[in-house]
């Protein structure tokens, strides 16, 4: 086998496998609606009662078996490591979820690549796909919260480079049994055999991006899918975003149509859109306060009720035609609501599970699902009728 060095390698992960094909998205199906942790140990900021880590573990299992029961496509967990997470070993989570569900899809909300070795995450997510039956995925993604750089001993200054280099050389070891490699960050490969395979042959492998384009052109040139988040704005203000991926794509020779995409945001579900922003916001203020500096100024939040906020925060008719409106607007195959933020008591968590299960996602599918032959004389013409049936 020929040694190449990561700057010289490709960097398409599958060729040209029709990854939509792969990951299990049929038109029939329709938009998939799933729920995302960012692993977050925070305090109610109704009274600053916290619970202790073990619990909030013990949380996310409960969580991804509830989404299950309700009709959830996927569930996932990130992983961070500093003050007010519980998720650093996400992967040791995963596992755990693997074991205690049957029929959802698993996966990282971001394994964040830069700081882990590709040869470790390929082994661990390999082996929860064996664990849970051939259901993982890994969205791997570069840290929004930089001080794991200096715990785990690398150097800021590296940030774009690591996570380029890591992320190809996880793409070699995905597709080729055997490799060898040579890169700037870690020891060489000479021949090596990662074990085990995954179940899924190749393992399910997204890139994260935020709302500007240049990620998503990388992932583009790359052939990968694009996980997309956002923590608030317009929902035409992403559509650049989501264009100039597929442009990117195409131009380097990948067929668009074969490349998943899903969205990633704030979830709130209410009787009205009023006490949905009166129910989350403090979580969110107070929960950003922690983990990022400063808070979620509450005017900027209050447009999230707008019905072109990319934000899906409202009654159960609302955010179906917001996700509607957004489905129409990138044709995205996967949205993922954050539901649990800031100290989010369990109850509620629960409570919202079971509303999206009950109201938004069967109107989302019957809305977004292509008509089998036998039911195609009877589908609804198009999306726009959503917000009427839906409201009655």
């Amino acid at each position: 086998m020929t040694e190449t060095t990561a700057h010289t390698e490709p960097a398409n992960m599958m060729d040209h496998l029709n990854m939509m094909d792969h990951f299990g998205f049929t038109p029939d199906q329709g938009l998939q609606f799933g729920m995302y942790s960012l692993g977050d140990h925070l305090p109610n900021p109704a009274d600053g009662s916290r619970i202790s880590a073990g619990e909030r573990i013990r949380e996310f299992i409960g969580y991804a078996q509830a989404a299950e029961d309700a009709g959830f496509d996927f569930f996932s967990v990130g992983e961070s490591h500093q003050e007010y997470f519980a998720s650093q070993a996400h992967a040791v989570i995963l596992g755990a979820i693997a074991q205690a569900t049957s029929t959802i899809r698993i996966g990282s909300t971001s394994t964040i690549l830069s700081t882990s070795d590709p040869v470790r995450v390929f082994e661990n997510f390999s082996t929860i796909d064996h664990i849970s039956g051939g259901r993982a995925e890994l969205v791997a993604g570069r840290a929004s919260r930089v001080g794991l750089f200096e715990l785990l001993g690398y150097d800021l200054r590296d940030y774009e480079e690591l996570f380029e280099e890591k992320f190809q050389l996880l793409g070699r070891i995905n597709r080729e049994q055997k490799l060898s490699w040579r890169g700037k960050f870690r020891a060489p490969l000479n021949d090596a055999e990662v074990l085990p395979r995954p179940a899924q042959d190749p393992l399910p492998i997204w890139r994260a991006v935020g709302g500007a384009p240049t990620s998503a052109i990388k992932a583009g040139l790359a052939g990968v899918p694009m996980v997309m988040a956002h923590l608030g704005g317009t929902t035409s203000s992403f559509k650049p975003t989501v264009d100039a991926y597929r442009e990117a794509a195409r131009h380097q020779g990948f067929d668009p149509g074969t490349l998943p995409i899903a969205t990633a945001g704030f979830f709130h579900v209410a009787a009205t859109s009023q006490e949905a922003l009166r129910g989350l916001y403090p979580h969110i203020n107070e929960g950003m306060k922690h983990t990022n500096g400063q808070g979620m100024p509450k005017q900027l939040f209050a447009q999230a009720v707008d019905p072109h906020s990319i934000v899906n925060l409202g009654s159960p008719p609302q955010i179906v035609e917001k996700i509607l409106h957004q489905h129409e607007a990138f044709g995205h195959q996967r949205y993922l609501g954050q539901i649990d933020f800031g100290g989010m008591p369990y109850d509620q968590v629960m409570k919202q599970i079971e509303t999206i299960g009950s109201e938004i996602i069967p109107a989302l599918k019957k809305y977004t699902a292509a008509p089998t032959p036998t039911s195609a004389t009877t589908a609804p013409a198009a999306n726009h009728h959503a917000s009427e049936e839906t409201a009655r």
